[in-house]
């Protein structure tokens, strides 16, 4: 009898374990999954970004990276490349816990958020870049929407882009050159030189 009770004992106890009735395992709350450090990820700093998102600073060695292109389509809009390293893009939807290297980015143009990207491309649509030179920039976020940042500084990159409108220039046709303008010194002559 001692022994099935020893049996039961045991296997109320794995049942607690298990479903983490008995408060002995990880928590779901901010505890690392396998093959997650259990270290803090950063440090959270007071300074904020524009829209008051804080920022999460990270050694410098261990931060990611992010670089921005930017190439004019024959549509008149851009396409926006990323290149990052030591990051990788979430997909939507993920859990809203900060993971070492792992994020979004946010686009901003001249400041203000134009975009959320979960990858690498991105096409702006020429309708969303007035005429005139601009800044494209690209922020790097963890999926807790904390900025990550090192020196105090965010994770982002700019490029400069010039949108010019399909107007005409104001050109003159051949045809509108008046006559009296157009020389008559056949090329190669003393006159022409």
């Amino acid at each position: 009898m001692s022994w099935t009770r020893g049996v039961l004992a045991a296997l109320a106890v794995c049942v607690l374990l298990l479903t983490g009735s008995a408060g002995c395992g990880a928590s779901d709350a901010g505890e690392p999954e396998a093959g997650e450090s259990a270290t803090p990820v950063g440090r959270l700093l007071d300074a904020t970004d524009e829209e008051g998102r804080r920022y999460r600073e990270v050694d410098a060695e261990r931060a990611p990276e992010v670089g921005i292109e930017v190439q004019p389509a024959a549509d008149d809009s851009w396409d926006v490349r990323l290149t990052v390293r030591d990051f990788r893009f979430s997909p939507a939807g993920t859990e809203t816990v900060a993971v070492p290297g792992r994020g979004l980015a946010h686009l901003f143009l001249d400041g203000e958020l134009i975009a959320r990207l979960h990858g690498p491309d991105h096409r702006l649509e020429a309708d969303l870049v007035p005429r005139g030179t601009h800044q494209l920039t690209v922020r790097l976020y963890a999926d807790d929407g904390t900025v990550w940042a090192v020196d105090g500084e965010p994770v982002e990159s700019t490029a400069d882009i010039t949108a010019s409108d399909a107007e005409s220039t104001g050109a003159t046709r051949p045809e509108e050159i008046p006559e009296d303008a157009v020389s008559r010194t056949p090329p190669g002559s003393a006159a022409a030189r």
